[in-house]
Parts: structure tokens; C-alpha cells; sequence
């Protein structure tokens, strides 16, 4: 094995490339240190389960349902490598976000690093693409949908709307070539892409140095920055493997094993029902780290809606640009600016609490199949019973909840006999009111009297 390893070294000359960034020296690092590598490591699994998927799925409108219903139960650990592509992009998008703000809060986007943080900054937003295309692909009613939804939101762009939304239908209607373009984007061109910048981004932590961290008091002034690092490595440097990558390495595996436990404890997400646009009654949710901008866009007033959908990504994206030319110089430590603290543990504690409403949903009915609890219609009149009926007939269940059964989008009417008069009642009904449409025309006397009165026993 030594005599085959070194003709290869000879030929190929491995060592003399690969050996110097392997072993380059690099200033002792902790843990958060870790992040990036893992993330790389996460696309690494993505392409590798990728690719196993593809033998196959098929990427027609006719067979690509049917295709992940044979990988995820008729395939030999088609289960199994779909819940870990599945878990693994959810690691990916988070290890890819956290890298940013790690990056951010130890100021290693500054001096001489701006290129890195601006590569970074554009694999970002790759990886959030790879995890959108890769929704349609389940070629269900959540996906087809969901794709319709972001369509008609960027529909709305001015002057480009049409043209951005003849690039993701690739036609007039989401269907077969829009399946297709979805397909190749997400194996081939964003992959792609991704590989490229990785190749870049790898090239100038190399190029740079790996940052070192950030000791309060000590500033980045570009007059005397790279000798300062120079004579830092000199002194106290140690090669990048064994000494630093073993804990890449330790990490990697250990969000690898997460990865794959919850791919065999909880599986892939379910398929649900086959995407199919004649069927218009659905309720299209994005996967989780798209819901933070599902519930945002949910909560902000109609009337800014389109403004808001273009300049929102367009704000965050100057921002993200802008930051390392703003503030190139200067403190790194975080204890020396608690503004970028502050920015972060808002930002964190804002999306986790946006996700959480977007997975509630309160802002949209309860589509499911509701019935009033047992204790709610017992020991009704026969007119009340009637209003009973009419309040689940008539869709009320589905936007009001009666103790703990029905939507969330008005409000709770367990207690209403008590808080509206029948006056009241009467003209909130007939008129509607706040996102609630007017029932006057669509109730005959007999049903509203009935909902009256049975909305009057709930004291």
C-alpha cells in the first residue's frame, strides 16, 4: 500500500497540494468555530442522498408522486435516505444561519474578509433557494400550492412581475414544465453554484486566515492588521489537522447522528394527497424555515402588502451587502458591541416566535372535518339544536372555536351569550364585520334565529 500511495503521490503530486491546507496554521479556536465546517459537511450528505433519490424519482406530473411513494415504501432504505435528506435540509438551512450570525457577532466579516462574508452572504441565499425548489418536488397539494402562492407574490414586482413569474411557472400554469424546471435547478444548477462558491469562499478563508478571536480592546485597522495576525500565528498558531479539524470532524458526526436518528425515529414528512390544481380547497404551508416569512406576510396590513413583498428581501439583502463596507474597521468582540448582540437575539427570538404563529395559523380557518363536542349540543332546545347545526353547516366552526373545537381566526365564542346582547349578535351576523363576511344574505329567518338562540346559551 505505501509503494501504490507514493507512485500515485509521485504522478499526481497529492501531498505537495493537498498536505500545506491541511496542516496551514490557524489560531486556536473553540467550538462555534465548528459551525461552517458542519454545514459543508451537510451539503455534502444533501448531494450524496441527492443523488441516491434521483435513481429513482421520476420528474413528470404522472409518475413523481407515485415515484416517492415507491421510494419511501417499496425501496431498499428509500425511507431511510429520504428522511435524511429531509432532516439534513433543515440542518443545513439552520448550521448555514447560524454560521452567518456567528460570523456576524465575532466581527469576522471585517477587514480583510468582506469577500468571504459576501460569499457567504450569496450562499445564503442558494441554500434557501435549493430548500424552495426542492418543496415541489413532493409533487403534492402543500407543494403545487404552495408554488402557485410564491408565483402570485412575485407576480407583484413592478415591471418584472410577468417576466418573474413566467421563470418559476415556466408557462402560463404550474405543471409539467414547471415540475422539470423545478428539477433541474434544484440537482443541477443551484448544486452547481453552490460548489463553485464553496470553492471560492474555502479558497479565502485560506488566502485570509481562519479569524481569530475576538479580544476585547483589540481593534481591525487595516494598517497593521496582517502583520498583527501574522506575528499571532507565528506565535501561537497550530496546524489545522490534527490540532483544529478533529473538532469539525467530532461536530459533524454528531449532527450527522441527529440527522439520522430522526430520519429512522420520525421518517420523511407524509405525502398527503397528489397535487391536483382542480381541486382548489387546500391549505398550501411551507416547511418550517420558510414559515417565519409565511406568518410575517400573514400579520402585516393588506394595504403594504406589495411593497412589502419586493422591498423586504430587497432591504435585508442591501444590508447583508453593505455590512462588511460600513463597518470594515473597528471592535470584533461581542462584548464591545452589544448592538450586534442585541440584533441577533432579536432576530433569533423573532423568527422562532413567527414560526410558532405560522404553524398555528390563527389568521386562517380550520379546514378540517370540526364537530361540536358532545357537552356543547346536549340539552339543546330543538331551535337551539337547529343553530347548533347551522354553526358547523354554515362554516362558523371553522373561524370561531366552542370550548376548544373550531378555528382561531375570530374570536372565541364559548362565553359570547354572555358578552353580546341578541341585538348585538343579530347585527354581527347579518353585517359581518372584520374579516368576517355578511351572513344576511346567506341565512334564511329561520337559521338565524336558531343560531341566535344557540349562541345565546353559550353563557
Amino acid at each position: 500500500m505505501k509503494t501504490i500511495l507514493s507512485w500515485l503521490d509521485d504522478r499526481i503530486g497529492f501531498s505537495m497540494t493537498f498536505k500545506p491546507l491541511i496542516e496551514h496554521p490557524v489560531p486556536p479556536t473553540g467550538w462555534d468555530y465548528t459551525i461552517g465546517s458542519a454545514a459543508l459537511i451537510a451539503f455534502t450528505v444533501q448531494v450524496v442522498t441527492g443523488v441516491a433519490l434521483a435513481f429513482s424519482y421520476v420528474p413528470t406530473p404522472d409518475h413523481a408522486y407515485e415515484s416517492l411513494q415507491f421510494i419511501t415504501s417499496g425501496a431498499i432504505l428509500g425511507n431511510v435516505v429520504r428522511g435524511i435528506h429531509f432532516w439534513g435540509a433543515s440542518a443545513m438551512v439552520l448550521l448555514v444561519c447560524v454560521h452567518a450570525a456567528q460570523v456576524f457577532l465575532i466581527g469576522a466579516f471585517k477587514f480583510p474578509r468582506e469577500v468571504n462574508w459576501l460569499s457567504g452572504t450569496v450562499l445564503l441565499v442558494f441554500t434557501f433557494g435549493m430548500a424552495f425548489t426542492g418543496q415541489l418536488l413532493r409533487w403534492n397539494q402543500d407543494a403545487y400550492w404552495a408554488v402557485v402562492v410564491g408565483a402570485s407574490q412575485a407576480a407583484r414586482a413592478p415591471l418584472i412581475g410577468d417576466w418573474l413569474t413566467g421563470i418559476l411557472f415556466a408557462g402560463q400554469s404550474v405543471g409539467g414544465a414547471t415540475l422539470t424546471r423545478f428539477y433541474a435547478t434544484h440537482v443541477f444548477m443551484i448544486p452547481a453554484i453552490i460548489f463553485g462558491l464553496l470553492g471560492l469562499h474555502l479558497y479565502l478563508v485560506v488566502r485570509h486566515g481562519v479569524s481569530e478571536p475576538p479580544v476585547p480592546g483589540v481593534v481591525v485597522d487595516p494598517k497593521t492588521y496582517r502583520q498583527r495576525y501574522d506575528e499571532l500565528i507565528h506565535k501561537i498558531g497550530v496546524p489545522f489537522w490534527p490540532d483544529a479539524g478533529w473538532k469539525d470532524v467530532f461536530f459533524a458526526l454528531a449532527v450527522g447522528s441527529v440527522v439520522l436518528v430522526l430520519a429512522i425515529w420520525l421518517g420523511p414528512p407524509e405525502l398527503g394527497n397528489k397535487a391536483d390544481p382542480t381541486v382548489v380547497q387546500a391549505y398550501p404551508r411551507p416547511d418550517w424555515y420558510f414559515l417565519w416569512y409565511f406568518a410575517l406576510l400573514a400579520l402585516i396590513p393588506p394595504s403594504i402588502e406589495d411593497e412589502f413583498i419586493i422591498g423586504f428581501p430587497l432591504l435585508l439583502g442591501l444590508v447583508f451587502v453593505l455590512l462588511p463596507f460600513v463597518a470594515p474597521f473597528g471592535e470584533r468582540s461581542p462584548l464591545r458591541r452589544p448592538w450586534a448582540v442585541a440584533i441577533v437575539g432579536i432576530f433569533f427570538v423573532s423568527v422562532a416566535a413567527l414560526v410558532e404563529l405560522g404553524n398555528i395559523a390563527p389568521w386562517s380557518p380550520d379546514l378540517g372535518d370540526l364537530t361540536l363536542p358532545a357537552e356543547v349540543t346536549q340539552g339543546l332546545s330543538p331551535t337551539a339544536a337547529q343553530g347548533a347545526n347551522a354553526f358547523q353547516q354554515r362554516g362558523c366552526i371553522n373561524c370561531h372555536r366552542i370550548d376548544g373545537v373550531g378555528g382561531l381566526r375570530g374570536p372565541d365564542l364559548t362565553r359570547v351569550g354572555s358578552r353580546l346582547t341578541t341585538d348585538e349578535l343579530t347585527w354581527r351576523i347579518l353585517n359581518g364585520g372584520r374579516n368576517m363576511p355578511a351572513y344576511g344574505a346567506m341565512l334564511n329567518p329561520q337559521e338565524t334565529a336558531a343560531l341566535l338562540e344557540f349562541l345565546s346559551t353559550r353563557k
